[in-house]
């Protein structure tokens, strides 16, 4: 069974009827009016087609986390070069450091997403309402399949809600219901919705469409859908339930015994991808995105690419192939510098699918991330343009395309939401949770002996940290490191106090060796506070609704 979501071209044509999207209000003027819409099923399936925009995925250059870029670089795996204020670059080094802390409009602004995600809700729930209303000529599997389709979505927006802001307002399709001012829903609420949501969307869809509707959400996806949802409300059964689901259908692990095997579990279904479950498809004439664009080496196109590179900390992540444990980096540890070559050779297929390091062969030529090199090296907050040029001599090759050449058009590299190396960790971690270590450590073996990494069992305290390193490292980039440290109540403690750091190289062109000198990239400590735990209420919300108040530890 495969998964992969339809590229939205052809929402914009229905879109077009209107010219903008208000065509979906509840009371339409100069618009196509509902009787034209819920007539014709054509008009009905663009309808929905529009609500997979709202996937999380790779955008202009982040997976719409949050407004700062790839929440990647408020953890100690990735670093954004610039500093410059009023982009999202520079944002996302204002915030990780936040000195003196942060204010509530500010956090709201960040990282809520409140606004948006209810006007998606909204859109969802108006669909739902329209469906019931409009759509009774339907046969009855059509009906239930709409209904199905689009419940996914209300959940996985939930899910993008909850996540941040566990008190929230619960809206379903009943919108005779809303009134005014609405309270904040219990926690508990919030996550019985997004479980019903998905569940009854995993339950009644086809694990595999037709050729003519092969795109759209499966149950497959609904189901590893769940077993994420579930690992943030903490309810282990249902997301281990959820996960078993998803073993039942025909995903398999891509290979990953070198780096070129494992990079494969990154492209599309159509291109043999049997992991990829859920992921959103581009097109040259878009819609497309500019991933490489932006954090491709500097060298392929002057003045693009290092937006945001891998740290040493994520380097020092990945074990040693084969053998597993971790190299002595002690001698990479001096400002001073060393000319001995940092140990490359040695780490596992996955750290050399999703890093570039200075020697890598990539686009037919070694990578140069030294000082003066075609790829070029620059200290954070120099005040010199990047310019391509890295921060901290690596760049990012995971989820870029070595293909890609044609610089002047955007990129078409799928966005992978959901793999099957995801619900084998999220099953994991729920088995733990229960204390079913057996089907844990089977999980996390899966995973590594995909790339040839050995695993003995473990329990405890162990286990745990052998999932969270895991997930660290499979997940790399994929919009879940900072979310899931959140989760944990790990955040506060691992990223205040913390600076990451890269390797200065330089080329001495007279005895032909490099040296590489260990170097600070922030400058500065970072800052989590606890209260980021919980996002707070907007100023919008706050100022329109007076049954809500702020949350006590942003007033």
């Amino acid at each position: 069974m495969k998964k992969y979501i339809v590229n939205i071209a052809s929402v914009i044509a229905v879109f077009a009827l209107a010219g903008c999207n208000d065509w979906l209000d509840m009371s339409p003027t100069n618009k196509v009016s509902d009787k034209i819409v819920w007539s014709d099923e054509t008009y009905i399936t663009q309808y929905v087609n529009g609500f997979y925009a709202y996937l999380s995925r790779y955008g202009s250059y982040e997976t719409q986390d949050s407004q700062v870029g790839l929440t990647d670089g408020l953890t100690e795996t990735l670093k954004f070069g610039s500093n410059v204020a009023g982009t999202n670059v520079g944002f996302a080094n204002i915030i990780a450091f936040a000195e003196g802390g942060l204010g509530a409009p500010t956090a709201a602004f960040h990282f809520g997403n409140w606004d948006s995600l209810y006007e998606r809700i909204r859109r969802v729930n108006e669909f739902l309402y329209n469906l019931k209303k409009f759509g009774t000529w339907l046969d009855a599997d059509t009906y239930t399949r709409y209904e199905a389709e689009v419940r996914f979505f209300r959940g996985y927006l939930y899910w993008q809600l909850l996540k941040r802001t566990p008190e929230a307002i619960i809206y379903d399709e009943n919108l005779l219901a809303i009134r005014p001012n609405m309270p904040l829903s219990t926690e508990e609420a919030g996550w019985d919705m997004v479980e019903n949501d998905l569940t009854f969307a995993a339950e009644t869809l086809t694990d595999k469409w037709p050729s003519a509707e092969e795109g759209r959400i499966t149950s497959g996806a609904a189901y590893a859908m769940l077993s994420r949802a579930m690992l943030y409300a903490k309810r282990w059964d249902s997301a281990k339930s959820a996960a078993e689901e998803v073993f039942k259908l025909n995903y398999k692990l891509m290979p990953g015994k070198t780096a070129a095997e494992y990079a494969k579990a990154f492209t599309s279904a159509r291109a043999g991808n049997t992991e990829a479950i859920l992921e959103y498809n581009y097109l040259i004439g878009g819609p497309n995105h500019s991933w490489d664009q932006l954090f491709m080496p500097g060298g392929d196109n002057v003045t693009m690419g290092g937006r945001a590179t891998p740290t040493q900390e994520m380097v020092e992540s990945y074990e040693k192939a084969e053998t597993g444990g971790f190299p002595d980096w002690t001698p990479w540890h001096s400002a001073e510098g060393t000319t001995q070559t940092p140990p490359y050779d040695q780490l596992e297929p996955r750290f050399h699918a999703s890093v570039l390091y200075n020697g890598a062969t990539w686009k037919g030529r070694a990578v140069q991330p030294y000082v003066g090199g075609k790829d070029g090296w620059a200290e954070y907050a120099d005040g010199t343009p990047l310019d391509g040029r890295t921060t901290t001599g690596y760049y990012l090759r995971k989820l870029c395309n070595e293909n890609y050449t044609n610089y002047s058009q955007k990129c078409t590299q799928p966005w992978i939401a959901i793999r099957l190396a995801e619900v084998y960790l999220n099953h994991a971690e729920a088995c733990y949770m229960l204390g079913e270590t057996k089907p844990a450590n089977d999980d996390v073996r899966e995973i590594r002996s995909r790339v040839g990494l050995p695993y003995s069992d473990k329990s405890g305290d162990a286990l745990m940290a052998a999932i969270r390193q895991e997930r660290k490292i499979e997940l790399y980039c994929e919009g879940h490191h900072y979310w899931d440290m959140r989760r944990w109540r790990l955040a506060h403690t691992a990223f205040t106090g913390m600076r990451v750091h890269g390797l200065k190289i330089t080329f001495n062109e007279t005895t032909n060796q490099f040296t590489y000198a260990y170097v600070d990239c922030d400058h500065q400590d970072r800052l989590f506070e606890e209260k980021l735990y919980r996002i707070p209420l907007p100023e919008t919300e706050l100022q329109n609704n007076s049954s809500v108040r702020q949350f006590p530890e942003w007033l």
